[in-house]
């Protein structure tokens, strides 16, 4: 088994300083789409998507507030189809999708993998494919358009560290579970991966900044309003992210955690893939 760190698209908000906690005040953040290509046995995983083709084609789909607020970088080259193709694989090599939830930003490359199977929370399934007035502005219906090859899953199952485990795909070379970290959207979830090293929890958007899950925890102000005001349940997202600080504390040496929008995180996880140091 093999994993690749991926950064399908960005976004760039102003407010460095706010944001990513360093840089001008005025200048623009920078906020990544760290998805997981996951080498398993005779096929591909990928652990979301983020955006899409149909993104970098035509980026008003994603809606005037949005861009205007968040100020998305959707480019061909970095969308996940493309870089499998970089890698030597073809599209229709990619035979499973795992979403955290269904935001743009996660679920924006479905449509470039037609024939793969997508799993997904029912909560969120729900939420996305009947959003109520609140959950209309996250969800973008275009991104399953095509009819996605949905497999739900409800949330119980084994014990994981604490946490539910939903154990997906035993057909694999590899060991996946579903780890329900609702708060962020209303059938949020991470996903564990069991590597040679350990297991890796990508946590979706449980958490948005790597000093958030600190000993002595953190966040930018811009980025904590922003996790507050688009939360689905805010007292759900906190309770989650004090439990995911927990096994960092408790389990460190056998778990490690990554978010998907920390572009410090994702710079460690290319580096230590590429057998470099950050810095270089």
């Amino acid at each position: 088994m093999r994993i690749h760190h991926l950064s399908c698209g960005s976004l760039h908000p102003h407010g460095a300083r706010l944001i990513n906690g360093e840089g001008g005040w005025l200048a623009p953040g920078t906020i990544v789409c760290h998805c997981l290509l996951i080498e398993a046995g005779d096929g591909l995983v990928l652990v979301d998507t983020g955006y899409g083709m149909e993104d970098a084609r035509d980026p008003g789909r994603l809606g005037t507030a949005y861009r205007a607020l968040l100020r998305p970088e959707a480019r061909p080259e970095t969308t996940a189809a493309a870089q499998v193709e970089e890698l030597g694989f073809e599209r229709g090599d990619l035979r499973q999708i795992v979403t955290t939830h269904l935001d743009p930003d996660h679920a924006g490359g479905l449509p470039d993998f037609p024939r793969a199977e997508v799993h997904v929370l029912a909560t969120e399934l729900s939420a996305a494919l009947h959003p109520s007035l609140r959950d209309r502005p996250r969800y973008r219906s275009a991104n399953w358009a095509h009819g996605p090859r949905w497999v739900e899953h409800d949330i119980g199952g084994d014990d994981w560290f604490g946490f539910e485990g939903i154990r997906i795909l035993p057909g694999i070379d590899a060991e996946l579970l579903l780890i329900p970290l609702v708060g962020h959207s209303r059938g949020h979830t991470g996903v564990a991966v069991n590597t040679p090293d350990g297991w890796l929890l990508h946590c979706g958007d449980a958490y948005f900044h790597h000093d958030e899950i600190a000993a002595a925890p953190s966040c930018p102000p811009m980025l904590d309003l922003f996790q507050t005001v688009v939360a689905a349940d805010s007292r759900a997202r906190r309770h989650n992210r004090e439990r995911l600080r927990e096994l960092l504390t408790s389990h460190g040496d056998e778990v490690q955690l990554l978010s998907s929008h920390d572009p410090h995180e994702l710079r460690l996880r290319q580096a230590v893939s590429s057998g470099t140091t950050p810095a270089e």
